[in-house]
């Protein structure tokens, strides 16, 4: 694990170019993926995939939000924002795999769900609101690991999860650093002293109770080594889905709830 480093280091690292993507990960950690598309509403939105794959062996069902390795891919998967037909989309295999009894596995990494007219008009907010509302009550595992990016309502429509895990050096927050900084200060240039401020960091979230586990990353970062970095995030699913498959539907149902329900509480 890197020596600490402030949130504004980390910030810069999961920008880095050449940081792994969902892309770069699936083939390292899962055989047999089949891609699904398209969410029978609207379309289908690039900026979230969702399909089968096995790890060791065993079916699960991964839906994951897209980043581009280049201009040209970020353009094609605008840029990690997802519509409301990524979101429906997203829904439509989870409900796959509760009928099917597949644990699910969500990997985050987005700045935030798109906000322009279009997706406003199609029900961007609704969308987001309904994956959160119903991926509580899935009957069947969910674990989803923050790989870069966690923002807004675009990385919780994907957080509601038996457990969250977090690459060491991602962050989440309600939103970006730039736009904390936009809003409260009327400032953006002040976004490196609201990343300070807003407490985003893994250890930060472990700390408050909103995640569980962080994935260590190699020396300098995941873009660094991603056969290690693979590793350690199969190494963690492989641990955590067996265990989470194990427990009695209820209960984990019940855990899930409690989980969320502590979430803000604090004492003065």
């Amino acid at each position: 694990m890197d020596e600490k480093k402030t949130a504004w280091e980390r910030l810069q690292l999961i920008h880095t170019k050449g940081r792994p993507t969902i892309k770069d990960y699936i083939p390292q950690i899962f055989t047999d993926w089949y891609e699904m598309h398209g969410d029978r509403l609207f379309g289908d939105d690039r900026a979230i995939i969702g399909g089968i794959a096995r790890l060791d062996g065993e079916p699960v069902t991964i839906i994951a939000e897209v980043k581009g390795r280049d201009i040209n891919e970020n353009k094609t998967c605008n840029f990690a924002m997802p519509h409301p037909e990524g979101y429906r989309k997203a829904l439509r295999i989870a409900r796959q795999a509760e009928k099917f009894h597949r644990p699910i596995i969500c990997f985050i990494d987005t700045p935030g769900a798109f906000c322009g007219v279009a997706a406003e008009e199609r029900g961007q907010g609704e969308a987001i609101a309904k994956n959160i509302a119903e991926f509580m009550t899935l009957r069947t595992p969910i674990i989803s690991i923050v790989l870069g990016e966690g923002g807004s309502g675009g990385a919780l429509a994907l957080g509601v999860c038996d457990e969250l895990a977090m690459l060491e050096n991602a962050e989440y927050s309600v939103l970006s650093p730039r736009g904390f900084a936009s809003i409260l200060w009327k400032d953006a240039s002040r976004e490196q002293e609201a990343s300070e401020l807003m407490k985003i960091t893994a250890e930060d979230m472990v700390r408050l109770g909103v995640a569980e586990a962080i994935i260590e990353e190699p020396l300098g970062g995941a873009h660094n080594d991603l056969d290690k970095i693979s590793e350690n995030i199969h190494e963690y699913l492989s641990q955590k889905i067996p265990e989470k498959c194990k427990k009695d539907i209820d209960v984990l149902l019940k855990e899930r709830y409690t989980k969320f329900r502590k979430i803000g509480a604090f004492s003065e």
